[in-house]
């Protein structure tokens, strides 16, 4: 039965209203609702003045009242970097203070049940639109990819803990899948008044997992998965009555009322359903959609057969190079993989270095036979580093010379024999020994 007032109860003791506002603030500047529409056409030119106040007020904060940082870098591929926590600094001093300030304002109210209902609507939809985006990237298992042959080529102990963790989950399709089926399931399950509460319930269980993953493989996304389980256990806060009779006293637990809002005019009730399909489009069909027809153009074909390559010989200014431990410029083997990418087992800093390993794109031009070589930083900003004219005597050949920085190379590369027993995804029902 919908109720004319706003749920809740009509007398809040002096610290819940305290708590609370302080909370309300904090979670509405970091979640910063409003970034729900941007997709709508004008309004995301709008939130960018917003973005950019941000980023000058997060700025000025390092330099002028914390001076923690001589340099912020912006969020990357990192959510962990210097402006992050920043910015996660500023805004909780923000939020006690417009806490303070609030009191001294409202200090003779009795209770916040209107702000209290927005403030689970923006909490629910926040965990829905990550459940769901999250979910789907892993159901159509785009956001852990299987483990390239550069990194089947690398040495566990060279791989920081978080690759490790991500090719462990890229692996395995099923379990990815399974992961994000999960993550699904908690998004729809909040999407309904009726389901919320189970549907918070997934939602905490999978971003404790995911926290506890992050801060125990030093995956740098902490603050952000930090932030979806403190919003989970919130709104558990909101329903910990129910839930306490439920899981814990063996007794019945009433129906919630947490969302039974009643809008008196017939504008608020069809702006509610339209907001709803909205949400409904922006965080479950687009997704979806996108999932199913990603849209990517098909790699285009390289006259470079993909595949992991010795090479018995490097030559540079007419001197053969031996294959040492010691030396930081021979290549000692390299990867092209399908498409356009590979690495070199080479400490050699005109690659992007990661893992022991020097990393690069390839673009070839097969009316010349050449194969330029490019790199990318970070930032992803593309580098060009040089131009090999290649030779494809057979199938298990490829020679590669020309000019790296002024330096004369030739280089002989032969497919390598060497076999990976983790590509072969191996399952077995019956295991008469452990492997």
């Amino acid at each position: 039965m919908y109720q004319t007032v706003w749920p809740g109860n009509q007398q809040w003791p002096l610290w819940q209203r305290l708590l609370f506002r302080f909370l309300f603030v904090y979670f509405i500047l970091m979640i910063e609702p409003w970034n729900l529409f941007s997709s709508i056409p004008g309004v995301g030119y709008v939130l960018n003045f917003y973005t950019q106040f941000v980023d000058w007020l997060v700025n000025s904060a390092n330099t002028h009242l914390f001076k923690t940082y001589k340099q912020l870098v912006q969020p990357n591929g990192s959510g962990d970097t210097s402006w992050a926590y920043t910015q996660l600094k500023l805004y909780l001093l923000l939020a006690l203070f417009i806490c303070l300030l609030w009191t001294a304002i409202d200090r003779k109210r009795e209770h916040y049940n209107r702000l209290a209902y927005w403030l689970r609507i923006v909490l629910r939809y926040f965990l829905i639109f990550n459940c769901l985006g999250y979910g789907f990237a892993k159901v159509f298992l785009q956001q852990m990819p299987f483990p390239s042959l550069s990194q089947l080529a690398t040495p566990l102990g060279d791989f920081l803990p978080m690759r490790l963790s991500w090719m462990f989950m890229g692996y395995s399709d099923t379990y990815q899948f399974f992961s994000g089926l999960m993550e699904v399931v908690a998004g729809l399950f909040l999407f309904f008044r009726r389901t919320s509460t189970f549907g918070t319930l997934l939602a905490a269980g999978i971003f404790a997992n995911v926290f506890m993953m992050n801060i125990s493989y030093d995956i740098p996304v902490k603050l952000y998965s930090l932030h979806l389980l403190l919003a989970a256990v919130l709104l558990l806060l909101f329903d910990y009555k129910r839930i306490l009779h439920f899981f814990f006293s063996n007794r019945n637990a009433d129906s919630s009322y947490l969302y039974d809002v009643r809008f008196p005019k017939k504008w608020m009730r069809i702006g509610r359903i339209v907001l709803k399909l909205f949400v409904l489009a922006t965080g479950l069909v687009m997704p979806l959609v996108q999932g199913l027809f990603p849209g990517e153009p098909p790699a285009a074909s390289s006259p470079i057969p993909a595949g992991l390559y010795d090479v018995p010989l490097f030559i540079v200014n007419n001197d053969t190079v031996p294959l040492t431990v010691s030396d930081t410029i021979r290549w000692r083997d390299v990867v092209f993989e399908k498409n356009g990418r590979g690495s070199v087992n080479t400490t050699d800093t005109i690659f992007r270095q990661m893992y022991r390993r020097g990393y690069f794109s390839t673009k070839a031009d097969s009316a010349k036979q050449t194969l330029a070589f490019s790199k990318n930083n970070w930032a992803f900003q593309t580098f060009d580093l040089f131009t090999l004219h290649y030779e494809i005597p057979d199938s298990n050949k490829i020679i590669l010379k020309g000019k790296i920085r002024n330096d004369s190379v030739f280089a002989v590369l032969t497919k390598s024999k060497r076999h990976f027993q983790l590509a072969e995804r191996q399952f077995h029902w019956l295991s008469e020994y452990n492997r």
